[in-house]
């Protein structure tokens, strides 16, 4: 009698701990040939930037980075401005996706001349769509711009991954190991591929 008391008590308690559990949200796992997720977030002017503005009529690349003003981060970022008038003439559209402010955004374009928009995603909500791995907790980067210190303060911070999506709104390419300085190389090459 006691064990059956000792059981019920145990399965009772078991059911009570998993009942306060909510389920666990499935990851998105995004793979070439699935559609595209539609998203949208400010841009470094603080204007509304929608996907479907775009996805259809170029071949859009979203490349999602961890943090303005950091070393990896600003290779790939001049590494796309510098090959953006090559990238153009194929006809594609470059984005820079991080969980950095519009504030954060205007203060990296103007230090590196970045020729292409940025992408406020501070809660992490387009990295997520995407299924970009996303670590919330505040972090700060300090840097000098134009002879003042500045502190870039984000909330979200992203892995680094790169899409492409072609112009049937499809995901053409993921890349999960981004070499950073290498990665507007790599587009130009798989662009070529895409004619």
């Amino acid at each position: 009698m006691i064990r059956q008391v000792c059981s019920l008590a145990f399965a009772t308690l078991v059911i009570g701990l998993f009942a306060n559990v909510s389920p666990v949200q499935a990851e998105v796992d995004l793979k070439v040939g699935d559609a595209a997720p539609a998203f949208e977030a400010k841009d470094d002017s603080g204007k509304d930037w929608k996907s479907a503005d775009h996805v259809g009529k170029k071949v859009v690349v979203v490349y999602f980075y961890p943090a303005d003003m950091t070393g990896g981060c600003t290779k790939q970022a001049c590494g796309f401005r510098d090959d953006m008038k090559a990238l153009s003439e194929k006809g594609v559209e470059v984005i820079g996706v991080s969980g950095d402010s519009v504030k954060n955004h205007q203060l990296f374009k103007k230090a590196h001349e970045l020729n292409f928009p940025l992408l406020a995603d501070t809660d992490g909500k387009v990295a997520e769509k995407f299924g970009v791995p996303v670590t919330h907790g505040e972090k700060t980067v300090k840097a000098t711009i134009d002879g003042k210190e500045e502190s870039l303060v984000r909330n979200v911070t992203t892995a680094r991954w790169t899409f492409v999506i072609d112009k049937s709104g499809k995901v053409a390419s993921k890349n999960t190991k981004v070499n950073a300085a290498e990665d507007s190389k790599a587009i130009q090459e798989l662009v070529e591929k895409l004619k």
